[in-house]
């Protein structure tokens, strides 16, 4: 998978040294193996794909409940994804932007969320509707859809502006 540099883009000179550490959690499974054939965004009509997750999660009760949720926001590690661009030229575009501007996997922590449709759930095993990431893309976390908890949480004394 080519990275290559668009003219007006630009790279870090060096990547700061590691700070923290990720644990997969699991393996995503998608149609797609190339990033240009790759959609965007995901989209809420686009194909069923599953999360396929790993001991001790697998087994250990972590899913229990899951079901409840009609949409989950999932969390991945977009692992083929360059990590030192600043700026960046949307191939549709030809204008530059910051990497912070824009939602391009290519970033200092190639972090993609999406949200998606949960159809159901065999095992270990959820399929889902609504990724826009490559066949074995590492899973970092699953969540409820932050809209879906009613009531929402109680008002605490953080919540308040403070001038």
């Amino acid at each position: 998978m080519s990275f290559a540099l668009r003219a007006g883009e630009t790279v870090a000179a060096t990547l700061p040294p590691e700070a923290a550490g990720l644990v997969f959690i699991g393996r995503i499974r998608t149609p797609w193996t190339d990033r240009a054939a790759c959609p965007r965004q995901g989209r809420p009509d686009g194909p069923v794909c599953t999360l396929e997750l790993f001991e001790p999660w697998a087994s250990g009760g972590a899913l229990d409940g899951v079901e409840a949720h009609q949409r989950l926001e999932v969390l991945y590690w977009l692992h083929l994804a360059r990590r030192d661009l600043l700026r960046q030229v949307p191939a549709a575009e030809g204008r530059s932007y910051g990497t912070f501007a824009l939602r391009s996997p290519l970033r200092p922590n190639p972090i993609g969320t999406s949200l998606v449709e949960l159809l159901g759930r065999e095992g270990a095993v959820l399929r889902v509707r609504g990724l826009d990431c490559l066949d074995g893309t590492p899973l970092l976390d699953l969540k409820p859809e932050r809209g879906s908890f009613r009531p929402p949480a109680p008002p605490t004394p953080g919540d308040a502006e403070t001038g």
